[in-house]
């Protein structure tokens, strides 16, 4: 029986689940990104919105969609599990997807086109509400998605023996976003102008059907990691046994700070945490005292708490000062889907003299060079590096962190410049006061800012979401990932405050952000942008100097355990030193 049970779980996970979850990924992208990448010109065009509500309501909705995955996250790492929480979050988002398509079908749901003998009116209140409901669903169904995708992947991959190869899942991963990501840029983006905003909405709404049905398919082949309790109330239990224990004198001897291997068997599947010496007053939740243990043997978990379990809490709070610099790298390219689009739509967009790209769709240089950036990283940089530093993924995830934020700060630049030159042809043919005219200035001057993006994010972005999910405990790794879009949230909301900031403080001061763009200043919001940005980076290597990676016990049958860690190398530790 025992037998059998080993072969079902030989049987799942690894490479095989990769096509259902990535099928998954990359229909959930194409929707995704086909519903989203052109939204300012459905809000602005369609709804009539002034562009710095449209902007800003974007921007909230898009943190809404980032913080979410919190709530989702504790659900999957308490009860629900991550596959459970993936699908029923995919079936909400469904919904929200075809409530805005519907809206878009129906003339009811939208104010009438503007015409010389109709002016331009403002979507009703029911229209409104109409948005704001599918946006409301695509916000709680992106709580499911998006924290437990990338886990659940790549649960698959090191749960079953291919740890080694962890790194390279989380570029693969980043690469097949990319590359649905291409394509809704690009024909989605084409029909949404061209043909009409109900098959523009309609079709990725079908591709986001199809990424449920494929997930669910896999069901079979898929390692389903039992969900471990609560992490927040293990580490709520963790502070409330610390400060309890706040007069108790901690021992020298870490070793004899409780430790409970069957309690831990849960949530420690990989190897338990091993004690550091930092934050050591949490110490004190470990340290046995009278009445802790129940006459059963049970420990009373609001008043001790096992290593492992404080070690969870202090790799949480290790993680706080990196984790927090993604939200100013959001905040940096939160204009680049909405100021930038406007920007693309007042210039020369013809390839042909028949045909123009939409606007939108200059977002695609930056997928492309992410995606070109990915697969030279993967197939020239890593061996090269490889070599030299003899590290398995060539470099560390911290440095190639660093080196995607100082690729990023280039690309605030290079906006910044362009924008200037754009405002100066503007000016050259007395353009400046009509803002719907076009410019003749080629669009792909925005190219390089784009393209610098994509080059900084096949560094930055892959790196911060390999980070989260390798130095958090295993058992709040959903969690992790969470942080990672909210990270995003947090960057989004503190975008709509800097633009209503901005707007508000130079208003009276030549408003740097007006409908006009002409009339702007968006090459001083950009400039304001890239101060934010060195500053980002300065806090960053501090950061990353100080940062001390989590120790693992990972304990083999025929071997003594390790203290496992990847970045700054691995020691033998006798199995019988640590823990009981």
């Amino acid at each position: 029986m025992a037998e059998d049970g080993r072969e079902k779980e030989r049987k799942q996970g690894g490479l095989k689940t990769m096509p259902f979850i990535l099928a998954n990924e990359i229909c959930d992208r194409f929707a995704t990104s086909g519903f989203s990448a052109n939204k300012i010109t459905y809000l602005t065009q369609q709804l009539h919105m002034p562009l710095v509500q449209a902007s800003n309501t974007l921007t909230n909705f898009g943190g809404t969609s980032s913080l979410t995955p919190i709530v989702g996250a504790l659900i999957a790492d308490s009860f629900a599990g991550r596959f459970w929480t993936i699908t029923v979050g995919s079936i909400i988002y469904q919904l929200g997807m075809m409530t805005l398509t519907i809206s878009a079908v129906l003339p009811s749901l939208r104010p009438p086109t503007c015409s010389p003998q109709q002016p331009c009116r403002q979507a009703s209140s029911l229209q409104l509400a109409v948005l704001y409901l599918s946006l409301l669903c695509t916000s709680i169904g992106s709580g499911g998605i998006r924290p437990c995708v990338v886990a659940f992947g790549a649960d698959q991959v090191e749960l079953q023996g291919d740890a080694g190869h962890k790194w390279n899942f989380f570029n693969l991963y980043f690469f097949s976003m990319g590359m649905p990501v291409l394509l809704a840029l690009t024909v989605v983006v084409y029909i949404q102008e061209n043909v009409g905003w109900g098959w523009g909405f309609g079709i990725p709404t079908v591709a986001m059907c199809l990424s449920i049905i494929a997930f669910v398919i896999g069901y079979p082949l898929y390692i389903k990691m039992k969900p471990g309790g609560s992490p927040l109330t293990r580490l709520t239990q963790v502070l409330v046994a610390a400060f309890r224990k706040r007069d108790v004198v901690k021992p020298e001897d870490p070793s004899l700070l409780y430790e409970d291997k069957e309690l831990d068997a849960d949530i420690s599947t990989t190897g338990r945490l091993l004690h550091t010496n930092q934050l050591v007053f949490l110490d004190r939740a470990a340290v046995v005292v009278e009445g802790d243990i129940e006459e059963s043997g049970q420990p009373r978990l609001w008043r001790l708490s096992t290593v492992h379990r404080v070690e969870e809490l202090k790799s949480i709070i290790r993680m706080i000062p990196i984790w927090s610099v993604g939200i100013f790298v959001v905040t940096a390219a939160s204009h680049s889907y909405t100021f930038a689009i406007q920007q693309a739509r007042s210039m020369d967009r013809h390839l042909t003299p028949k045909f123009q790209i939409p606007p939108a769709t200059i977002s695609i240089f930056t997928v492309m060079t992410m995606l070109l950036s990915l697969a030279f990283y993967d197939r020239v940089f890593v061996p090269v590096a490889r070599r030299i530093t003899g590290k398995p993924s060539g470099i560390t995830y911290l440095q190639r962190m660093g080196i995607g934020l100082a690729i990023s700060n280039l690309a605030n630049v290079a906006a910044a410049l362009v924008e200037t030159k754009r405002k100066a042809v503007a000016a050259e043919h007395g353009l400046l006061d009509t803002p719907d005219a076009t410019i003749p200035i080629s669009v792909f001057w925005l190219v390089p800012q784009y393209a610098i993006h994509g080059l900084a994010d096949a560094f930055s972005s892959v790196a911060h979401m390999e980070f989260l999910y390798d130095q958090s405990p295993e058992s709040m790794r959903s969690t992790a990932a969470a942080l990672f879009w909210l990270a995003g949230s947090l960057g989004n909301y503190l975008g709509t405050l800097l633009v209503t900031l901005v707007h508000d403080y130079t208003k009276e001061k030549g408003d740097w952000l007006q409908d006009n763009i002409n009339r702007g200043k968006l090459d001083y919001y950009y400039w304001l942008v890239t101060g934010m940005q060195v500053f980002n980076l300065g806090y960053y290597i501090i950061c990353a100097m100080f940062y001390t990676f989590k120790p693992l016990e990972v304990a083999k049958p025929e071997n003594p355990s390790k203290v496992v860690d990847e970045e700054v190398g691995a020691k033998e530790v006798e199995f019988s030193k640590v823990g009981t």
